[in-house]
């Protein structure tokens, strides 16, 4: 028997709770994995509340992050006693994630666990860390380098938003951090941001083309802000966009792609390839100070996560959050 967390739909209502499973119930996969260290990531918070239909079957053991090691494995890449991650491939949508004791998933979606970090580490990593390296790489990929001006971070007080900060500046770009959340600006400022600014900055519709401002940016909003973002990119800028926490739509032009040579970088962290997410943990290594991480993560049980996850969708969670399966 394991711990896990739970979602069941009644009535059109889900319900989550911590439970014990037996392992007879683990769905299909060539690798069981013991967790030690979950996490939770925006996504998370709208399975496990429901404000979103992220879940696709149910009862789902939510969580699109794992970090553990494993018990068993046909899959010839791992064997018992190997330290491993997971991030998305619809795990904790789908496929049943790691918000519990143990995890039975495809060998093809888990990576080894880089010496760097230790479990918990790779957890205050997760996703959302996982994800803004992904959107660095891309600005580097297209010559975004520090000495092209200012690079942009939306929703910068949250987990991508918080590691894509700290990783910029580590890496000696003059890092703007944009937030809805002004009173964070003494946290942005020591994970490394030179100047806070406001959402009420993008207020407002956006035009086709603004005052040219940023060489980069990482857009973690999405909506009628990644328009405004787009619109104020200099010439050749690069923007990675990764989120949709303002909405789906985005209300802009053709404008800044044919007149300036505007970038539009889409960042999809669930099915990226190995090689890439490989890539991306190694340049997290590189780059993001440990105790700069260990600033933004707060740590909690298994049986705090609803309450949790409800505070993330409301907005009132800054940085990472770590769980311990074990508690």
């Amino acid at each position: 028997m394991f711990r896990a967390l739970v979602l069941e739909k009644n009535d059109g209502r889900v319900e989550a709770a911590v439970r014990d499973l037996d392992e007879s119930q683990l769905p299909e996969g060539d690798v069981t994995v013991a967790v030690s260290h979950s996490t939770i990531n925006y996504k998370d918070g709208l399975a496990i509340t429901n404000k979103a239909p992220v879940v696709r079957a149910f009862p789902m053991v939510p969580g699109i992050d794992f970090a553990g090691t494993v018990e068993s494995s046909s899959h010839p890449d791992f064997k018992p006693g190997d330290a491993v991650v997971l991030n998305g491939w619809g795990v904790g949508e789908r496929h049943w994630g790691g918000l519990a004791r143990k995890a039975r998933v495809k060998g093809d979606w888990l990576i080894h666990r880089p010496d760097a970090f230790t479990p918990a580490q790779a957890m205050a990593i997760g996703t959302a860390g996982y994800t803004a390296a992904l959107c660095v790489m891309a600005l580097e990929a297209h010559e975004v380098t520090p000495g092209k001006g200012e690079v942009l971070v939306t929703g910068a007080a949250g987990g991508v938003g918080s590691v894509a900060v700290a990783m910029l500046a580590k890496a000696g770009y003059t890092v703007v951090a944009g937030t809805g959340r002004i009173a964070e600006e003494g946290y942005l400022k020591s994970l490394g941001a030179a100047e806070v600014i406001g959402r009420d900055t993008f207020a407002g519709p956006a035009k086709p083309l603004e005052r040219e401002r940023w060489a980069g940016a990482i857009d973690t909003v999405g909506s009628a802000i990644l328009a405004h973002v787009l619109a104020q990119t200099q010439g050749e800028g690069t923007v990675a966009a990764c989120g949709n926490a303002a909405g789906l739509d985005l209300p802009s032009s053709v404008a800044p792609f044919i007149l300036r040579g505007v970038t539009l970088a889409g960042i999809n962290s669930v099915t990226a390839p190995k090689s890439r997410r490989i890539a991306a943990w190694a340049r997290l290594a590189q780059l993001l100070d440990l105790d700069k991480l260990a600033a933004m993560t707060s740590t909690i049980g298994l049986d705090d996560v609803p309450r949790q996850a409800e505070a993330i969708i409301a907005g009132h969670v800054r940085g990472r959050t770590v769980v311990d399966v074990a508690r």
